[in-house]
């Protein structure tokens, strides 16, 4: 094969890898930035910590492309970034706390939201409900994902909603007839 060949298949292969990355992003993308901003309660570190996510699966897309679920792969990348850049933000929050006097807060207001109800909640428990409940995922799919047993997520799952319905006030009732 001449070079000029060579070069003509290369681009071919890569359009064509490109075109099924495109259509892997482009169904994906919405879905998990949603999953991340409710982790970690902002749009645009969202976004960001998704565009990283995506960007290496780009990288590896020639091994990636070839797992039954490619979109796992990317989600959990996502995950372990968000969770490291809360981390960070944690250990940083810390350290000001020290350099800085206290003060009260004020006073919160009557309705919490989801967003907030759910950055008060464990990380297990908050994990595993927005992965049951907005991403749709099978208790045994986050079991498999989190390396844990399937009765582990469930009991996360149980803890996390009634945490949430704690937080949100949220009262069971039947409705009258």
């Amino acid at each position: 094969m001449d070079r000029q060949s060579t070069v003509s298949h290369f681009s071919a292969v890569s359009s064509a890898a490109g075109a099924d990355f495109d259509g892997f992003y482009a169904a994906n993308v919405g879905q998990i930035t949603a999953q991340i901003r409710a982790y970690v309660g902002d749009l645009a570190e969202a976004e960001d910590l998704v565009a990283e996510a995506f960007t290496r699966a780009l990288a590896r897309w020639k091994t990636i492309s070839a797992y039954d679920n490619p979109a796992t792969w990317v989600r959990r990348v996502a995950w372990n970034l968000a969770t490291s850049k809360l981390r960070r933000g944690a250990v940083l929050r810390r350290l000001l706390r020290t350099q800085r006097q206290a003060s009260a807060e004020g006073p919160q207001p009557d309705r919490i939201d989801l967003e907030y109800a759910l950055a008060q909640l464990n990380v297990r428990h908050r994990k595993a409900v927005i992965l049951r409940y907005m991403a749709g995922m099978t208790t045994a799919a986050i079991a498999e994902q989190e390396g844990v047993a399937e009765s582990t997520v469930r009991s996360w799952l149980t803890r996390g909603k009634a945490a949430l319905a704690e937080r949100l006030r949220i009262e069971e009732y039947e409705e009258q007839r």
